[in-house]
């Protein structure tokens, strides 16, 4: 697999079949699209060509909707390229680029840059200024373009728009084994390790303090969590607290902490990724730091037997 940044030094891709997206969360809906691109590029003798864009094009259309992604930039290529797909390239979603009219995204850019022997699409797809591009247009400028159009099973499309919904839905709700289920994998996210009050140091549960790498990304709902974590390429058993530590203190800032088992070097600065695999409970207030401590014993037991499972 190959990942490509600049669209203006890019090889030429043999018979390029050519599929676009953002691809957020690479689920299962997607990789079904995914896989049926890969069969297609065997069939004609291509190569496999997945166009995504960077920053998400939201972010620059509608700059004060939060965006809400599943799957940060390095993880989804990572995923794609798992998926089968040979060439990607990330296109910057600029607004000279949004400024495109749909004829000139086709003439300009997917087959002035990408010249392909077919273009692998959903009925919903949408391009150009106002998104004013969709499959009918492709379809005119087939013959003129030189490429085949094959359009996706509808229903891989709708699957695919309604797991994204649902997987959000889930993370924000603590669902994690119903993310999990339609991600195919753990939820997880990267944060660098950041300085605490080291309270968790005392009640003999040190905690790893963790600021998000992606701000954009979704953090899962206020509660504990079983999880693994990687470090240094290896894994850990854990939990998770996602919340305001109101026995502590009553900031309204949420803070993340993972605490790992069998684990005690410093590693502020660097980076842990943690796979969500079920919430525990919910944040609680207690009464006393010795009633915190007896509630994270169980809450490591409870931890353990998720995660022998």
């Amino acid at each position: 697999m190959a990942v490509f940044f600049d669209i203006k030094h890019l090889p030429e891709f043999k018979n390029a079949v050519l599929t676009i997206g953002t691809f957020d969360g690479v689920h299962q809906g997607h990789k079904a699209i995914l896989q049926e691109v890969v069969n297609h590029a065997k069939q004609v003798d291509g190569e496999s060509v997945l166009l995504t864009f960077e920053p998400h094009p939201r972010k620059l259309l509608f700059p004060d909707q939060p965006l809400g992604i599943i799957t940060p930039l390095h993880q989804k290529l990572k995923l794609i390229s798992e998926a089968g797909i040979e060439h990607i390239v990330v296109v910057p979603f600029t607004k000279e680029f949004a400024s495109l009219s749909a004829q000139e995204y086709i003439e300009q850019f997917l087959v002035g840059i990408f010249h392909p022997k077919s273009i692998v699409i959903g009925y919903d797809h949408r391009f150009g200024h106002d998104r004013k591009g969709d499959l009918k247009l492709l379809e005119k400028c087939a013959l003129e373009g030189g490429y085949q159009l094959t359009e996706i099973p509808p229903q891989l499309i709708e699957d695919a728009a309604v797991s994204s919904t649902k997987i959000r839905l889930a993370v924000t709700e603590g669902r994690m084994e119903d993310a999990s289920h339609m991600l195919g994998r753990n939820y997880s996210f990267s944060g660098i390790v950041m300085h605490g009050n080291k309270l968790g140091r005392k009640l003999g549960y040190p905690t790893a303090n963790l600021k998000p790498d992606e701000a954009e990304q979704i953090i899962p709902a206020v509660g504990i969590y079983a999880i693994r974590a990687v470090y240094d390429g290896r894994q850990y058993n854990g939990m998770l607290s996602i919340g305001y530590n109101p026995t502590v203190t009553d900031s309204r800032d949420i803070k993340i902490e993972a605490n790992l088992f069998d684990f005690d070097k410093e590693i502020y600065g660097e980076t842990l990724e943690i796979f969500l695999v079920k919430k525990l409970r919910d944040e609680q207030k207690f009464h006393s730091l010795e009633a915190l401590k007896v509630q994270l014993n169980k809450d490591k037991e409870d931890t353990l037997m998720v995660l022998a499972q």
